[in-house]
C-alpha cells in the first residue's frame, strides 16, 4: 500500500477483494442506478462498481491526496468531488434510482448517518449501503430492551427500515482496525412519522438517555411536568427506563411536545 492512511480521518482501506465483491453483490446494479460512494479512499470498491455499469458514478473524497489517485487511477470513466461528505451539497445529482455506498470514516459515522436522516432532505436515493464499526452498527439496529438500543436506534429506525448484511473482520482492511465491521443495508420507509420540526425527536431521546440507566419520571416531569393527559393518551409507566420504551413512544412523546411549544 503505497498511500498511508490518515489516523485522524479515520481511514482503513478495505483491501479484502472478496468481501469488496460481496459488498457490490448485495444488491442490484444496473443502468438505470446513479451510484454515489463516499470516502472512496484507493478505488477498491469502485472498480467493481465500474464493472457492473450503473448509469453514473459519483465519488465523494476528502482527502486531497486520494483525490489525485482516484482520478489519475479513473480518468474520464467518473465523476469525482474533493469535499467533506458533511457538507456536501449536489444533492441534484441523484434520484430515487441512486444507491449510496460508504465504507465510512470510524471517526464520523455516526455523524454522516444522522446527517441522512434529518439534513439531507434534498437527497433522492433508493438504499444506503455503509459499513460501520460492528459495535455502532449493533447500536443502530437493536431492538428496545435491549443493551445497545439507544439513541442512534431510534433516530435509524424514524425513517429506515434496516438489515444486517454480515460482519467484516479485521483482517479485510488496511491497516487492521481493533474490531469488527458491519455492512447494513438502510430503505427509505413508506410511512414516516411525520413531525413539524424532526430535531424534536433528536431532543427527546437526547434528554430521556442522558440518563439511560434511571427512571423516566425525572425526564419526563422535566419536559411535561405532571401531565396526565400526556401519561394516560400514551399508556406511559414512568418507572420504566429509557431503554423499555419503543421507537413509536418517542416518537409520540417527540409530537406531544412540539404540541406544548405551540
Amino acid at each position: 500500500m503505497n498511500l498511508k492512511p490518515i489516523k485522524k480521518l479515520g481511514q482503513n482501506f478495505l483491501i479484502d477483494e472478496n468481501i469488496i465483491k460481496k459488498i457490490v453483490n448485495c444488491t442490484s446494479i444496473s443502468q438505470e442506478n446513479e451510484i454515489l460512494e463516499i470516502g472512496a479512499g484507493t478505488g477498491n470498491l469502485t472498480e467493481f462498481i465500474i464493472k457492473k455499469k450503473p448509469k453514473k458514478i459519483y465519488l465523494v473524497e476528502k482527502d486531497k491526496k486520494l483525490f489525485e489517485v482516484l482520478k489519475n487511477k479513473f480518468e474520464n470513466k467518473l465523476h469525482i468531488f474533493n469535499e467533506d461528505i458533511l457538507q456536501f451539497s449536489k444533492s441534484d445529482l441523484l434520484t430515487k434510482n441512486s444507491i449510496i455506498f460508504g465504507n465510512l470514516p470510524y471517526n464520523i459515522s455516526s455523524q454522516i448517518l444522522t446527517k441522512f436522516i434529518f439534513n439531507f432532505e434534498n437527497f433522492k436515493f433508493k438504499m444506503l449501503i455503509f459499513m460501520f464499526q460492528k459495535e455502532l452498527a449493533d447500536r443502530i439496529i437493536a431492538n428496545v430492551n435491549s443493551s445497545n438500543y439507544g439513541r442512534l436506534s431510534i433516530l435509524s429506525s424514524w425513517k429506515f427500515n434496516i438489515k444486517k448484511v454480515f460482519d467484516i473482520s479485521e483482517s479485510a482492511f488496511y491497516p487492521k482496525p481493533k474490531i469488527k465491521s458491519s455492512l447494513l443495508i438502510f430503505t427509505l420507509k413508506k410511512n414516516v412519522f411525520k413531525f413539524q420540526n424532526p430535531k424534536s425527536l433528536e431532543k427527546i431521546t437526547r434528554i430521556f438517555f442522558n440518563q439511560r440507566r434511571k427512571k423516566i419520571k425525572k425526564q419526563f416531569f422535566y419536559l411535561f411536568e405532571n401531565d396526565l393527559k400526556i401519561i394516560n393518551k400514551l399508556n406511559l409507566d414512568l418507572n420504566l427506563r429509557p431503554q423499555n420504551l419503543t421507537p413509536e413512544t418517542y416518537f409520540n412523546l417527540a409530537q406531544e411536545l412540539e404540541k406544548l411549544r405551540n
